[in-house]
């Protein structure tokens, strides 16, 4: 890569790390360190919501997904402004008004100590497992890029996060949050804007394309337990995923306790609800694009640079012919991709559609040999050669120009960053809180708890590293973040939402919780085929249920 995008990358990071430290000033007890003493304005904490969302996860695997599979990924979080408005009347007056540390510290006020630990134990294992997915998606950039070992990937994305998160806290957290927010946002849009300016045809042109190939398809209003992205799975299975995730993950709740109202706490939730699914189409967008893009530009037969020369070199005949056939494949993709602007440029529907219908055929070729290249890789390595997760870094590094190169690749590190530090505090204010405080030292002065927060975040940066090294070969890796947080996310909601129930009892809560984790566990044991987004209806409604029940016969006996 050109001197000059190296000279931004680590100029942002330089700066970021600087910034953070500076922040560290107002983190001077354990009230400043976890909570920034409540005094975050709430727009604020709205884009440190975002861009703990809008992790490095988003930045290369919903791009990817957009270039293999087009908008539909958008379904997703169609029950996004819906769980904005419930909790915004339900939980967050709750908690914010408990003047609690951690969501989970209201469930021992509620129910029992045994339901706090327990609720508090599955937030820290499936957090802490998605935090290392979250550093695996830029140390595919680098691994697979650079030819780094993952490794020291990890390191140079983990690093500095732990680092300004260790000495911070919650403040500097959420101040390098909103910086690197703008940065994303302006690396998206100038990733945009260069797509179509190198495209050799129209911007209309470009959307006809990218429709004729399915990539711009949004609804799919069929009921399916087995698809994850329709209609009705984003709207119902997302409202219950983000209820959880907004309403009782540690990671976000901690953001509007921050706030300095509840009012403040409310208006940040909606920055998210107005401008999440807008944002998320930009990302979707990039990787459609990028998909066009290579329309035009013959793209490699695996994207993923490692898996290409391991192959090329073990099966260089059975490769040659891979290749060959990719090629003729892509030169008639090409054809008629042209061919099909020239039909929308000289408004003939009838050549539009004809060029439409070779160009399907053309890209189910294509799609066929490099199915065939993905089948050699997997034997060869040893490994799922999962291209998903390759396809926008590989365009970067061969085609954005220079400086806008090291701008995307800054901002692919300011994502990770964003999510890394929110969760590392968000781990290390839970086990502080919920464990260290309420089972170890209950009587511990500020300064103590300031040490030990400060060394659990290090220790959860360690152990986000070490899970990082092994997620690189999970898949999509916007799915698996997704698919980690769904095994738990419905069971948690669950236990919260019979804490707003008068006549729920302390029994059901925790009977209820691990009822839910065990059907979860079995849905997904017998029919893996069921989506995850339906995995967090399923926990809710079982813990809804075998709570209620239990509750109903505690208070006859």
């Amino acid at each position: 890569m050109n001197p000059l995008n190296w000279i931004i990358v680590v100029g942002w990071l330089t700066y970021i790390v600087i910034h953070g430290i500076r922040r560290s000033r107002a983190s001077t007890g354990i009230d400043g360190y976890l909570l920034a003493n409540r005094s975050i304005p709430w727009w604020a904490v709205g884009l440190s919501v975002m861009a703990t969302q809008l992790s490095a996860v988003t930045m290369i695997g919903t791009t990817g997904q957009g270039a293999t599979d087009g908008m539909r990924f958008v379904q997703f979080y169609f029950g996004l402004p819906l769980a904005m408005v419930i909790l915004g009347v339900t939980l967050v007056p709750f908690l914010h008004g408990a003047g609690v540390y951690t969501a989970y510290e209201f469930l021992e006020r509620r129910f029992d100590a045994k339901t706090r630990s327990l609720t508090a134990f599955l937030f820290l294992v499936s957090r802490g497992m998605s935090c290392g997915t979250i550093i695996a998606a830029p140390a595919v950039v680098f691994s697979a890029i650079f030819g780094w070992p993952v490794s020291l990937s990890v390191a140079v994305i983990g690093v500095p996060a732990v680092l300004y998160t260790m000495v911070g806290g919650v403040t500097a957290v959420t101040w390098v949050d909103v910086k690197q927010m703008m940065l994303i946002v302006i690396a998206m849009v100038a990733v945009v804007i260069t797509l179509l300016v190198q495209m050799p045809v129209a911007p209309s042109d470009a959307l006809h394309i990218a429709g004729a190939a399915g990539r711009l398809r949004v609804f799919d209003f069929s009921f399916s337990l087995t698809n994850t992205y329709t209609f009705w799975s984003g709207l119902i299975g997302g409202t219950f995923l983000m209820l959880s995730y907004f309403g009782t993950d540690q990671s976000q709740v901690q953001r509007y306790l921050t706030a300095k109202s509840v009012d403040d706490a409310r208006s940040s939730l909606l920055i998210s609800a107005y401008w999440k699914i807008p944002l998320q189409a930009l990302v979707l967008l990039i990787g459609v694009l990028v998909f066009v893009f290579y329309q035009f530009e013959r793209p490699p037969l695996l994207f993923n640079p490692a898996h290409e020369r391991r192959v090329r070199s073990a099966e260089p005949a059975v490769y040659a012919g891979l290749e060959s056939r990719f090629a003729a494949g892509t030169t008639a993709r090409e054809a008629a991709a042209r061919g099909l602007a020239a039909a929308e440029d000289a408004h003939d529907p009838a050549a539009a559609s004809g060029a439409a219908r070779v160009l399907k055929v053309t890209e189910d070729s294509v799609d066929a040999v490099r199915t065939e290249a993905l089948s050699l890789a997997a034997r060869v390595t040893g490994q799922p050669s999962k291209d998903v997760n390759y396809i926008i870094p590989r365009f970067v590094i061969d085609h954005l120009p220079i400086g806008l190169a090291g701008l995307f690749i800054a901002a692919v590190i300011a994502a990770a960053m964003n999510a890394i530090s929110g969760e590392l505090n968000s781990l290390s204010t839970t086990t502080v809180i919920d464990f260290y405080r309420r089972w170890a030292r209950r009587e511990a002065t500020d300064e103590h708890l300031l040490v030990v927060s400060r060394v659990a975040t290090v220790v959860w940066g360690l152990f986000a590293c070490v899970v990082a090294t092994y997620a690189v070969n999970l898949g999509s890796l916007i799915e698996v973040v997704n698919r980690f947080g769904s095994f738990f996310y419905g069971s948690i909601l669950g236990v919260f939402l019979l804490a707003m129930i008068p006549r729920a009892r302390a029994t059901g809560a925790f009977f209820g919780l691990i009822a839910g984790m065990v059907t979860v566990g079995a849905v997904n044991f017998a029919a893996p085929s069921i989506s995850f987004l339906w995995h967090n209806v399923i926990g809710a409604v079982t813990v809804l249920i075998v709570g209620g029940l239990l509750s109903a016969l505690r208070r006859a006996t």
